[in-house]
Order: structure tokens, then sequence, then C-alpha cells
């Protein structure tokens, strides 16, 4: 018998049929039954929307009761693949459900139709879509949506700084 050691970021690089079969022989050594693959939302019953800053924002204010949504949505502001013409980011539903420590894809994929269900009120129109799904467990958004999430993330840190530096200030007694 002979292994292999390979790391993170290589496995995030690989092809997808690599990754797949990767995936295939972890669920399998580990006597798991693999995650089915995601259903292929058809073109002509939705699209894609690119939201805007304010878009997610409105969408952040709907799920903001909903932590683990609120994890997958601040996710999806990470850099992903993009590829296609229009273009679309990829992201590995694996990979969203390793980072916000869900437990399985299908609570990954409910959060995400949260999120649909909550851009299609804030644009008040029912066929839009922030994400839909290819059938090689992919998550698929506008790329302008994946920059208007990490926009919206940086402003609500840099607040966040800036609140905790007036604190901290305050908390400054002057020398007298």
């Amino acid at each position: 018998m002979t292994g292999i050691t390979l790391t993170a970021e290589q496995i995030r690089n690989a092809p997808a049929a690599v990754r797949q079969w990767i995936e295939q022989e972890v669920f399998t050594s580990l006597g798991l039954a693999a995650p089915r693959a995601a259903v292929t939302i058809p073109p002509q019953a939705s699209h894609l929307v690119a939201c805007s800053v304010e878009d997610i924002a409105g969408v952040l204010e709907h799920i903001r009761g909903v932590l683990p949504a609120v994890n997958v949505l601040f996710e999806l502001g990470r850099p992903g693949i993009s590829f296609g013409q229009p273009a679309v980011m990829t992201f590995r539903l694996m990979d969203i459900l390793h980072h916000t420590r869900l437990h399985d894809v299908g609570e990954a994929i409910t959060c995400l139709e949260m999120i649909n269900q909550a851009l299609t009120e804030v644009k008040k129109d029912p066929s839009v879509r922030f994400c839909g799904f290819d059938n090689e467990g992919h998550c698929l958004i506008a790329p302008q949506t994946q920059a208007s999430i990490a926009t919206l993330w940086q402003t609500m840190m840099q607040r966040q700084q800036a609140a905790q530096a007036r604190e901290a200030a305050g908390r400054v007694a002057p020398a007298a």
C-alpha cells in the first residue's frame, strides 16, 4: 500500500474530477454515504442577479436572526473561481460546509435557499435568484454579487474597528 499527502490548497486547486474522486474515497473510507449532487436550476425558471452592496445589506437584514445563513452569506464574499460566459463565480458546497462548520450539505443548501428567498423579498421579484447550483456540487453566484458581499464585510469590519477605537479612546483618561 502506498500513501500520499496532499495539502488543502493542493486539493482545492485540483481539477474537479480529481476533487470528486478524493471526496468519494474519503466518504468510502469513513463508511459514509456520499452527498447527493445538487439539482441544477433551469435557466428559464429563474436567473442569477448581480447584487449591489445595498441588495446584500437588505438580504442580511432578512436573515440576521439565522446565524448559519449569515455565515454562508459572508462565506460567499471569499474569492471564488470565475468561469463561463457570462461569468459566474463558483464555490464548492463542501468548502462552504467546511468553512461555516455546518453538519451536512443539506444544511448549506437550506441556508442558500433562505438567502435566495430573502433576495426575492428585497427585490420584490419572485424570479430573481441570488445563487444556483450545478450537478458537480457547486454554488453559483454573479461576480458582482461576490464583490458586493466582500465590500459589505469590509465596511462592517471598518465600522467595528472604528467603534472599538472610539471606545478605547474614551476609556483612556487624559494625563493631568
